[in-house]
């Protein structure tokens, strides 16, 4: 029987290199993500601390310039008016646009985008493994590190939509207030506001942070979705990675005086501090103190994304494709 009886139609379109096909697995992972109404109840609430940045610039700006309130009183508190203008003069020193706008702005985003990737992790990685939907991508013209790559796309456009996407926002707001802060790098120490660069070194040094909270976010959820296929399993130990780990660093180092390097222990500090090397920030005006230095935190997350990548590569190696 020839082909056009058994209505076979010829690939009339342009053959690709396996390469592209990371695209697409990204592409349907993140479509059933989004579908999911409680991943953008989560966005929602990240974007919050976003618009609080956003428009508390603009409130701490008008509230410093307004005499009359730094006489208000709070409970049994009464601050004097010195009090009340240095703590606004601080607060919108925070929120100027400069590194220390976006370090905090990074590290605050950070509990939101752990419990939305905690409950995303089973969606986009898990459900292949337990419905035996990765024999079905490796049976196509593709390796296994296609596969991984597509799945680790994913994740990181969503944790660039929850950290990069909207730190990037801050940056256009402050260039657009004043169109010299993204042309000059010299804009805070010409006006005597603070040491932090700005214009092309500040933009990079964002994108920096949010590419390094991408990869290894993405490589270590990939990971530990792979190994713990379910929701509530994935939650415990994604949960345990980056809040009980976190405490027992800080019970190490600033309770037992152990040795600084045991707050290698906490995942999140060592992305912050590499990103905060990105934002050229001073290790000596890094808080809590002590801290590690930033190549150690480095050579961590290099240590935790190559045994991420191991771990992968054997356990989709074990696949049976064909049973």
């Amino acid at each position: 029987m020839t082909a056009p009886l058994l209505h076979y139609r010829a690939w009339q379109g342009e053959f690709r290199r396996p390469i592209c096909s990371v695209w697409p697995i990204a592409r349907v992972a993140l479509c059933v993500l989004l579908r999911r109404k409680l991943f953008w109840v989560l966005y929602s609430f990240a974007m919050l601390l976003f618009l609080m940045f956003f428009f508390g610039y603009y409130l701490f700006a008008w509230a410093e310039s307004r005499p009359e309130l730094a006489k208000i009183q709070i409970g049994k508190a009464n601050p004097s008016q010195q009090q009340v203008q240095e703590f606004f003069r601080k607060t919108r020193g925070i929120l100027n646009g400069g590194q220390d706008t976006f370090s905090v702005f990074f590290s605050y985003q950070g509990a939101m985008v752990i419990v939305t990737l905690a409950l995303a992790g089973s969606t986009l990685v898990g459900g292949d493994f337990a419905s035996r939907g990765l024999p079905f991508y490796l049976a196509k013209p593709i390796s296994r590190w296609h596969y991984i790559g597509g799945k680790c796309l994913a994740v990181a456009v969503v944790v660039m939509l929850m950290t990069t996407v909207p730190a990037l926002g801050l940056y256009g707001q402050h260039a657009f207030d004043d169109w010299e802060y993204a042309v000059n790098p010299d804009y805070f120490l010409d006006y005597g506001l603070s040491r932090s660069p700005a214009g092309l070194p500040l933009l990079l040094g964002v994108l920096g942070h949010g590419c390094i909270f991408a990869v290894v976010l993405s490589l270590l959820l990939v990971a530990t979705a792979s190994w713990m296929r379910r929701t509530i399993p994935l939650i415990m130990v994604w949960m345990s990675l980056f809040f009980f780990l976190r405490l027992v660093a800080r019970l190490l180092v600033e309770g037992l005086k152990y040795d600084v390097r045991w707050r290698l222990l906490d995942l999140w500090n060592d992305m912050c501090l590499v990103g905060q090397w990105c934002l050229s920030i001073d290790h000596e005006g890094i808080r809590p103190l002590p801290q590690p230095e930033y190549w150690e935190a480095g050579v961590a997350l290099a240590g935790v994304c190559i045994a991420c990548l191991i771990y992968l590569s054997r356990r989709t190696r074990a696949v049976e494709v064909v049973r």
